[in-house]
Order: C-alpha cells, then sequence, then structure tokens
C-alpha cells in the first residue's frame, strides 16, 4: 500500500525539478540574420525596439576598476541621497565592506531616506544577519528575493543576479561587482579579484529605476512610484544609453538576443570579457560566422584563478569552432576575472550582470546598460587591452593538446551546461 504514496512523492520531485531547471519559455533557435551593420540607424533602432525602452540621450558614464575605485564611489553615493535609495544584489556577503555598506545604508535610513534593498535569499546567505537586523532597525525595507517557501518551490532556480543601486532616481551603479572583500582592493592578488562597476547620471538611470521595480514588485506586491524615485532628469551629457533587463516570468531570451544581435551586426571587432564564457552552439555559431567575415574577434576569461572550476572546464570544451575560426581566447592569470563586457565596433558597449552562458541567458534575473558612444567604447577596449596583457593566448594547438584528464571531464560538466 505504499506503492501509491511513494509514488506521488517521487513524481512531485520530478515536476518541481522540471519547473526549476527550465524557464518555460520558447528558445531562440535559428540565427538571426544579417540585416545591417552596427553603424546602420536600424541597428541602433531595432536593439532599442526589440529590448526595450528606447534609447535615452543625454546622460553621462564612469568606468570604475576594481574595488578601490568601486566601492569608494557607490558608498559615497549612497551618502548623497537626500530622498530614495533602491539597492538589488546577487552577492552580499560577511566581512568589512558587507558592514561599511549596511551601516551606510542604515544612516541614511534614519536619517529619513527610504531605503529598499532587495538581496537574493542564495547569494546572500553568506551575509551576517546582523546587517539585516542593523538595517530594518533602522527602518529599511530588507527583502530576501526568492526565499524558499511552499508557495513557490517552482521558481527555487529563478535568482535575482543584478546588480543596481539608484540614488534619488538620478545617479545609478551598475556592473560585476557584489559586496564581499573579494571585491576590495585593486586586484592586486588572488583574495581580491578583477572587476568593473559603472556610475552613470542622465535619463537611462530612470531606466535602471523601472528594472529594480521590475523585482521589487514581484518580491513585494508594492509600488514604489513619484518623483522621489522617478524625478524629472535633466541632460547630464551627450551619450546615448538604455537600461534593459530579462527574467525567466518574462523575456528570458533578451539577454541572447541582444548578444547574438549586436555579434550579427559587428563589422570591426568584437571585444569580450565574460566571467562565466558557457556559449550554446548557436551563439558560438554567431561569433564564428562574425570571425569569418573578418571581424577581429577577442575574448577574455578566468584562468586557473576561478571560483567555479566546473565553469571553466565547461567553457574549454567548447573552444574548439572559435578557435578554428581565428577567434583569439586569453585567460585572465593574476586572479579571479570577474567582469562582465561587451564591445562592438568600438561603438556599443554593454555592460550589468549577465554572465555569457546559458544560466543567465535563461535563468537568472539579469540587468544590463547598453551605451552607444565611440569614445566610450575606445576607453573600454583600452582597459581591455591592458588585462590581455596579464592573460595566456590560448592557441588552437595548446587546447587541442590539452590533458586527457581535462577533456574527460569536459564530457561530464558540459551536461549542466544549462545550469552553469
Amino acid at each position: 500500500m505504499l506503492i501509491v504514496p511513494i509514488t506521488a512523492l517521487v513524481t512531485l520531485i520530478v515536476v518541481l525539478l522540471i519547473a526549476n531547471l527550465s524557464s518555460g519559455e520558447k528558445k531562440i533557435e535559428h540565427k538571426i540574420e544579417r540585416l545591417y551593420a552596427s553603424d546602420d540607424p536600424q541597428f541602433l533602432r531595432s536593439m532599442g525596439l526589440l529590448l526595450g525602452p528606447p534609447v535615452a540621450d543625454g546622460n553621462r558614464f564612469e568606468v570604475l576598476v576594481n574595488g578601490d575605485r568601486i566601492f569608494p564611489s557607490m558608498l559615497d553615493g549612497i551618502r548623497s541621497a537626500r530622498k530614495t535609495i533602491t539597492f538589488e544584489t546577487f552577492i552580499y556577503w560577511s566581512g568589512e565592506i558587507g558592514e561599511r555598506f549596511a551601516k551606510a545604508l542604515a544612516d541614511k535610513a534614519r536619517e529619513g531616506v527610504a531605503v529598499h534593498v532587495l538581496l537574493d535569499w542564495v547569494g546572500s546567505k553568506k551575509m551576517d544577519k546582523r546587517y539585516l537586523r542593523m538595517l530594518r532597525d533602522a527602518g529599511a525595507e530588507v527583502i530576501q528575493y526568492h526565499k524558499p517557501h511552499w508557495t513557490g518551490l517552482g521558481r527555487m532556480n529563478d535568482r535575482t543576479h543584478r546588480k543596481l543601486l539608484v540614488i534619488d532616481g538620478r545617479i545609478g551603479f551598475t556592473g560585476g561587482v557584489g559586496i564581499a572583500e573579494e571585491w576590495t582592493g585593486n586586484a592586486q592578488d588572488e583574495k581580491h579579484w578583477r572587476d568593473t562597476h559603472f556610475r552613470i547620471e542622465g535619463p537611462a538611470v530612470g531606466h535602471m529605476q523601472a528594472v529594480f521595480m521590475d523585482n521589487w514588485v514581484k518580491a513585494t506586491g508594492n509600488v514604489l512610484h513619484g518623483p522621489a524615485y522617478f524625478p524629472q532628469i535633466d541632460p547630464q551629457g551627450d551619450g546615448v544609453a538604455h537600461m534593459f533587463s530579462s527574467s525567466p516570468s518574462g523575456g528570458s531570451d533578451d539577454m541572447q538576443l541582444m548578444y547574438l544581435m549586436a555579434i550579427t551586426a559587428a563589422t570591426h571587432t568584437i571585444h569580450l570579457a565574460s566571467a562565466y564564457f558557457v556559449p550554446d552552439k548557436l551563439t558560438i555559431n554567431a561569433i564564428v560566422e562574425a570571425a569569418k567575415r573578418g571581424v577581429k574577434v577577442q575574448i577574455v576569461t578566468p584562468g586557473k584563478r576561478i571560483d567555479t572550476h566546473t565553469v571553466r572546464e565547461a567553457s574549454r570544451a567548447c573552444w574548439g569552432d572559435l578557435l578554428e575560426a581565428g577567434v583569439e581566447i586569453y585567460e585572465y592569470q593574476p586572479t579571479m576575472f570577474h567582469c562582465k563586457l561587451l564591445v562592438v565596433d568600438e561603438y556599443l558597449v554593454s555592460v550589468g550582470s549577465t554572465n555569457f552562458d546559458s544560466r543567465s541567458f535563461k535563468l537568472n534575473d539579469e540587468a544590463n546598460l547598453n551605451i552607444y558612444d565611440r569614445d566610450f567604447a575606445r576607453q573600454q577596449t583600452a582597459i581591455l587591452a591592458g588585462d590581455i596583457a596579464k592573460a595566456q593566448r590560448i592557441t588552437l594547438e595548446m587546447w587541442r593538446k590539452r590533458p586527457l584528464a581535462e577533456r574527460i571531464l569536459e564530457k561530464f560538466v558540459i551536461v549542466l551546461d544549462g545550469q552553469l
């Protein structure tokens, strides 16, 4: 008589696994046809209308390289807040920098600033619970995204990987960093990671705020609006940009669509920095076709100093076609390389939380800022050239001679591609 209950239990487990390991949406199955180049006005029009929102001009951008520049700028932004702070992040761990952020946010909440913090439940598991109490006692509203509950078992694998900090609806920060000691310093050793973040002023900050609200409403049911969150913003520069997002609950393919459209439109160069580079066959083919039509492609990924070795093995398993097509692949040597950056034809710069893998493309909640600015793009390629100088280029011959044990391991880890 125990067969029925056991069968029901097994069925439930299988259903939950399927629900958590798939987005429930159709995937992009066919290559994007090349109809225009990146310098064609149609490229900018298509990117804005397909990804949304349309691009906005009047923006100013600042690149922040490594924790010694990133964290002081973010903390200064928090301390400058007068009305509102909205903050969403994946990683928030214990440590000195975590405490400094908690204290800065709590101080502003006690001053009467409306502070809203959205932390991914998985990404903040290593966070000292004292920080949560500090924030809540000060009056800040703190939510842990998709904390396990019996009513939401089907979305346990849907994590917010977004990294957004918006001050008074006027100043925004996004990029690759989490709040943890690994991101402090200046990438000077193995314990201090290499990463880049970006500070933005101008109308595109309103787009960032809207992306934050997307998950805030999902998590709380509360809509934050009005001039304290969405003020009228005068032009702060002459940069053109837009912020867009993806989520398994809607538009899960938007990030991959953006990459595919940008790669397909590339005419001269593609520079890609990716902490976790595990492209699917469709994306590999798009990069290979770009290389074959004469586009110079340079990709920088972590080397042996990586926080997830399984990802590195899965990544290296798919390099064959890329290397054969002439794509240049570099492994950063000094420390963990956590940057997430795409530069196309020294025109489009895409920055944000998205990794170049199936988890970011299909399962995570992600957000990217696309900047269309040639001077800014050249600045990013110059910074990436400095990273390449500290990296080892992997040639096709080197890849073919990788150890047998590594090749055997690749056969197993590639099965997990959708979860990496």
